[in-house]
């Protein structure tokens, strides 16, 4: 499997595009950028009826978070409070840096 560009990184803030959680503005707890997929805190909340084995004695219904396609993510901007679409530039130092789409902010710290 190739590895895609994702332009999303841990710790940013994002905007949920689609899906049951459409609308919602959270931050971001992992990236997997193989599988081109991006865990989102209280997103995407799904059950999973687990069976007691050696590991847990207790079975049961087990909830937590699923993670999103990247595509269904939007990186909100902290100067214009905004959904972006990020573009890269590079700094005189040679440095490579996200900037917002519309203000033109940089986003990394």
């Amino acid at each position: 499997m190739e590895k895609v560009k994702c332009r999303i990184k841990k710790d940013d803030k994002v905007k949920v595009l689609a899906g049951k959680d459409r609308g919602k503005i959270r931050k971001v707890l992992s990236v997997d950028r193989k599988r081109n997929r991006v865990l989102v805190e209280n997103v995407n909340y799904v059950k999973k009826h687990q069976k007691p084995g050696p590991q847990t004695r207790q079975g049961g219904i087990i909830e937590g978070e699923a993670p999103l396609h990247a595509s269904n993510l939007m990186v909100m901007c902290s100067k214009c409070a905004q959904p972006t679409r990020i573009k890269a530039m590079r700094l005189e130092d040679g440095k490579k840096v996200r900037i917002c789409g519309k203000c033109k902010e940089q986003l990394d710290g």
